[in-house]
């Protein structure tokens, strides 16, 4: 109310100046207030709704984008617990092959140790075959010597002396 005093007031000040008097503002200012009542009654309604339904589209809008921001917020904090837990899954793997790996080589020298000693026990029993064999041999050669030569009539101690020469 005060605000249309304030601008009803001006209008009457101005209006009443020097002259005859026959100036028709009142009726000007009455039929523009009552026009501006008109329109404000038409065209008020839907511009508040026009604002609201706007005001509305856009705290919607934001409210989405709020959502959207919260769920990949979650989803990132969600992922880097699983990377997490990936990285520490990769570093269990890794410790538990390294041991596996340690595991595998004592065995593998294990086994090769014990290969090597059965090798070097075959080695041993056949080089002390091949002496024998080789004794016998060269036994029988000086024997067969011995035994063929009828000129030689040996005695056992000057055999056994031939035989030590052969030998060694």
């Amino acid at each position: 109310m005060t605000k249309i005093l304030l601008l009803i007031l001006p209008l009457y000040v101005f209006g009443a100046g020097n002259g005859s008097g026959d100036y028709d503002i009142l009726p000007r200012t009455i039929n523009f207030i009552l026009f501006a009542a008109i329109l404000y009654y038409f065209i008020a309604t839907p511009l508040k709704n026009f604002y609201n339904d706007r005001i509305h589209k856009i705290s919607s809008k934001m409210n989405e984008i709020q959502e959207k921001l919260i769920a990949s917020k979650n989803l990132k904090l969600e992922m880097m617990k699983k990377l997490d837990l990936a990285k520490q899954e990769s570093a269990n793997a890794l410790t538990l092959a390294k041991k596996e790996a340690e595991i595998l080589v004592g065995k593998i020298e294990a086994e090769t140790k014990a290969e090597i000693e059965v090798l070097e026990k075959l080695f041993q029993e056949h080089k002390e075959y091949e002496m024998r064999k080789m004794e016998k041999s060269v036994v029988s050669s000086v024997l067969d010597e011995i035994f063929k030569d009828e000129k030689l009539h040996l005695q056992q101690k000057e055999i056994l002396n031939i035989m030590m020469k052969k030998v060694s």
